[in-house]
């Protein structure tokens, strides 16, 4: 099963591209699911139907559907949020405050990328297609299982029985009247690591980004690869809209015009394509609107010609670490970062884990067992990434 993630900045046809993604898929026999998180629900549009959470059969082999998130609020997560409530009240918060600490951000978000894993795992479909939000609200999306694992990590222990032995202290030694919370939590804390596991997961899950060929917004897709390349999840690709066509040896103001308007967009084009090491590809600029599977086809068509839709990012680690036969024996660490000279880049080293910080998104990354021994000697940005000097300290290889 693929589960394939469109997003980029608001207004680019992201989800047209993936539409038409779907019907390109399904036409190829592929059994395919497009779905949307993003609350402007425009997917319908795309399609010329009315659609619901439940998904249906928009043409032979192609299903799609909306996301409702406040309804999986109400399901979900009111039960263990009043769970919750009661332990922060017991535990001497006034109920104010225990409400407020209760609300977490980014919950309705959560629910609806937890949705789409349930879909993606337990339906029939092969290939599950999400148009997300605008690329700043997926990026918040897609850190969100981390984040929470991070702040449930540190309000509860991961063990079910440290969980327990703290609530039973905050009840005067009564387990059973907060087991419901305790096993609320460690669901949670499952979906969340399952959630976490089936993004990074090279094989299942890509990106793909959805960009004009336009300075800001080709700005703003790098600075995403950036940050989705920290968080460990693939970009598979870039796919570029409306390009307009190329008027050839035509004249008159038009063609003039259309002339200026593509060497402006070829221009962003082969910048893209050069600074980054993701296939990038192409859809020209339609006179008309493309509605209903037919012209969503076309459009697919276009974009794809007789490539795989479902090609896989290439198969490169975040981190790798290499021993270069040098008199002082020291390692290399490269962390797989696209950087520009713009990119702000701050590295930290807090125990066992390096902190690297680019444009301030954050990301720990847990250091290989020869590292942790080491000491840090140094760093330098290049095509390749961002590559740490570690040097042996004997004093911790005798511990």
């Amino acid at each position: 099963m693929r589960l394939l993630l469109f997003t980029g900045k608001g207004g680019v046809g992201k989800t047209t591209l993936a539409a038409a993604t779907a019907a390109r898929l399904a036409r190829d026999g592929v059994k395919t699911l497009v779905v949307s998180t993003d609350p402007a629900h425009s997917l319908g549009d795309a399609f010329g139907l009315a659609l619901g959470d439940e998904p249906v059969e928009v043409d032979s082999g192609l299903f799609a559907g909306h996301i409702e998130t406040r309804g999986l609020v109400d399901q979900a997560w009111r039960t263990l949020r009043d769970h919750l409530r009661t332990m922060l009240a017991g535990a001497g918060l006034d109920e104010l405050d225990a409400e407020e600490l209760t609300v977490l951000p980014g919950i309705e978000e959560l629910l609806a990328l937890t949705e789409v894993a349930r879909i993606a795992q337990a339906g029939p479909w092969e290939t599950v297609i999400v148009d997300c939000g605008p690329t700043a609200e997926t990026l918040r999306l897609l850190a969100l299982p981390e984040a929470l694992a991070g702040y449930l990590e540190r309000l509860f222990p991961a063990h079910r029985r440290a969980v327990r032995g703290l609530l039973g202290t905050l009840a005067g030694g009564s387990l059973d009247k907060w087991d419901a919370l305790a096993s609320g939590l460690g669901d949670l804390a499952g979906r969340l690591e399952g959630l976490r596991a089936l993004l990074t997961d090279r094989d299942v899950t890509g990106v793909r980004l959805v960009l004009t060929p336009e300075r800001v917004v080709a700005a703003e897709t790098r600075r995403t690869v950036t940050a989705l390349t920290l968080q460990g999840i693939a970009v598979d690709a870039l796919l570029v809209n409306r390009l307009v066509p190329d008027p050839g040896a035509d004249r008159g103001v038009a063609a003039d015009w259309l002339r200026t308007r593509r060497a402006e967009q070829q221009a962003v084009l082969d910048e893209v394509r050069r600074e980054t090491a993701v296939p990038v590809w192409t859809a020209g600029h339609r006179a008309g609107e493309p509605v209903g599977a037919s012209a969503l086809l076309v459009v697919a068509d276009d974009l794809y010609g007789e490539r795989d839709p479902l090609r896989r990012a290439p198969d490169r680690p975040l981190l790798s670490v290499r021993r270069p036969a040098t008199p002082d024996g020291e390692y290399l660490l490269t962390i797989a970062l696209p950087l520009s000279a713009e990119d702000r880049l701050d590295l930290a080293r807090a125990g066992d884990e390096l902190v690297v910080t680019v444009d301030g998104r954050r990301r720990l990354v847990a250091l290989p067992s020869v590292l942790r021994r080491c000491v840090v000697s140094g760093a330098s940005a290049d095509d390749d990434g961002v590559t740490v000097r570690f040097q042996p300290d004997p004093a911790l290889w005798m511990r």
